[in-house]
């Protein structure tokens, strides 16, 4: 999932900026896609906060994902 989620997270990047670029930072396309990319790096933020928390509860050594 991880890959996958770093993927989508890239491309929604990607569309908001040409859609800034295209139609402005205010239009309501690029602030739909904002949100979009919002819900993306939170899911992202909850996958790999939990993932750290499992690494560090494991066996006391801290990783760097």
């Amino acid at each position: 999932m991880g890959k996958d989620l770093l993927k989508e997270l890239e491309k929604k990047r990607q569309l908001m900026i040409q859609s800034g670029i295209e139609y402005g930072l205010q239009n309501p396309k690029t602030i739909r896609i904002s949100k979009e990319l919002d819900l993306l790096m939170n899911e992202f933020d909850v996958v790999y906060a939990s993932r750290n928390e499992q690494l560090e509860n494991n066996d006391g050594y801290n990783y760097i994902l």
